[in-house]
């Protein structure tokens, strides 16, 4: 199995002519730049305390990823406050937008279907719920995509496709609140992201629990802001079913 690394040992591990330090090397010098801040402080914050948590599995599949995610998150809580697992696939050919969207989505549906643990208690099943989001081995995690096909969004832009996994408990009491610091923090992510990207910061980025906020819209961002869609309104089920939109099942 694919191990987690921290990023120490990615420079151990991986010879600087590998395709994983090419993509790891792109990324930190993403998360790095002074010139050019990147928007999530957050995963910035993580980066620099040495809390982020690497793996390159290849090929990247449901089944190569579940035991790294699960391993992952046997230990999150010890790695640090602002940690987060960064999982990069193989660079290939850069395919539509449309495609990686839906591999992502076919690799969380996947996943859902390999976990054996039960679902976080509170958590809904039903994506169009402003309390889902996405639950492997007992934890509800927030997740990001970037790919090589984003042009416009740069935040969602990376050298291969990429998948982040930040557990929920990273954002209690930072972006669950109204508290004068947590708000401060939301507001200089949402002003770095007009100054990073080439595009307005999107319209569904929003406060998990909130009445009008859907998760499943802020995992995958394309380089427009048309409301996101998903093609499952359930992960974890054997057949697609009808794609969901904010607020109703199309």
């Amino acid at each position: 199995m694919t191990k987690i690394v921290n990023k120490t040992e990615v420079g151990e591990k991986y010879q600087a002519s590998t395709w994983q330090r090419v993509v790891f090397s792109e990324f930190e010098s993403t998360l790095t730049s002074r010139s050019r801040q990147f928007p999530c402080i957050f995963g910035v914050t993580g980066y620099k305390k040495g809390q982020l948590r690497f793996a390159f599995p290849d090929p990247l599949t449901p089944e190569s990823l579940a035991p790294i995610l699960r391993d992952y998150l046997k230990d999150a809580r010890s790695f640090g406050r602002m940690t987060s697992l960064v999982v990069f696939a193989r660079p290939g050919p850069v395919q539509s937008i449309e495609d990686y969207r839906h591999r992502f989505w076919d690799v969380l549906d996947g996943l859902e279907r390999l976990d054996t643990s039960p679902r976080h208690e509170g958590i809904p099943e039903n994506l169009d719920d402003s309390k889902w989001e996405f639950c492997f081995a007992g934890e509800p995690i927030f997740v990001v995509c970037n790919t090589p096909a984003h042009v416009l969004r740069q935040s969602r832009r990376s050298t291969s496709f990429m998948i982040t996994f930040q557990p929920r408990w990273v954002f209690e009491g930072i972006t669950d609140t109204d508290e004068p610091a947590a708000l401060r923090s939301l507001a200089m992510v949402r002003e770095r992201l007009e100054e990073f990207d080439a595009i307005a910061p999107t319209p569904v980025l929003g406060q998990y629990g909130d009445p009008d906020n859907r998760e499943f819209e802020q995992y995958f961002i394309d380089d427009t802001n048309e409301a996101p869609g998903c093609p499952f309104a359930k992960l974890g089920q054997s057949t697609p079913t009808p794609q969901v939109k904010k607020g109703k099942v199309a």
